[in-house]
């Protein structure tokens, strides 16, 4: 794992496949709770990942077609689209400006 500067953010791209609109639900939530930190939150789907996305969320079973569709693009991987750790983590450390491992 590479820890990454959560500083550096800008973009965060909640990268989707089932159309179910979980992905929607988790890109508000992150919206509303990184909105003072000058952090916007996308969703799109895992085959059409932006260029310009500083850091990619995605379901633990999208990991690796996400890294392939964004290569060198970090991938932070969750198990649950609200309220999981690895979302947590995210969200504390560039509230915090502290760093996450992806």
């Amino acid at each position: 794992m590479t820890a990454l500067d959560a500083s550096g953010i800008k973009k965060i791209i909640v990268a989707c496949d089932a159309g179910m609109g979980s992905s929607v639900m988790l890109a508000g939530t992150l919206k509303r709770k990184l909105s003072n930190n000058g952090v916007t939150v996308d969703h799109a789907p895992v085959s059409a990942i932006p260029a310009d996305a500083d850091l990619i969320l995605t379901n633990a079973g999208l990991a690796q077609r996400a890294r392939a569709a964004a290569p060198g693009k970090p991938v932070v991987a969750f198990q649950i689209f609200l309220g999981d750790p690895a979302v947590e983590k995210v969200v504390k450390a560039i509230q915090d400006g502290g760093t996450i491992d992806v």
